[in-house]
């Protein structure tokens, strides 16, 4: 399940900053989720903390929704790792 910034000219673009796209259950899906205009501050522990109690990440729920792939953002591995690349 690839996850990618979105680049220029595709859809999503300067409304969305991340797009992932998998299969599950067998049917494909496309997510698009992120702000483009905001930093993800996840270094400061009582941020990420806050965050993923508000969203509920301990049961993210499945890879076809928002919430599964910014909770993803918000562990504590760092996003270089989870987007590949840059």
């Amino acid at each position: 399940m690839p996850v990618r910034r979105i680049k220029k000219g595709e859809p999503g673009y300067g409304r969305k900053k991340f797009v992932a796209t998998g299969t599950h259950q067998g049917k494909k899906y496309t997510v698009r989720f992120g702000d483009p205009d905001m930093d993800i501050k996840r270094d400061n522990p009582e941020r990420r903390r806050n965050f993923r109690a508000r969203h509920n990440c301990a049961k993210p729920g499945p890879p076809n929704k928002a919430r599964y792939w910014s909770c993803k953002m918000w562990s504590s591995k760092p996003v270089s790792e989870i987007v590949g690349g840059k």
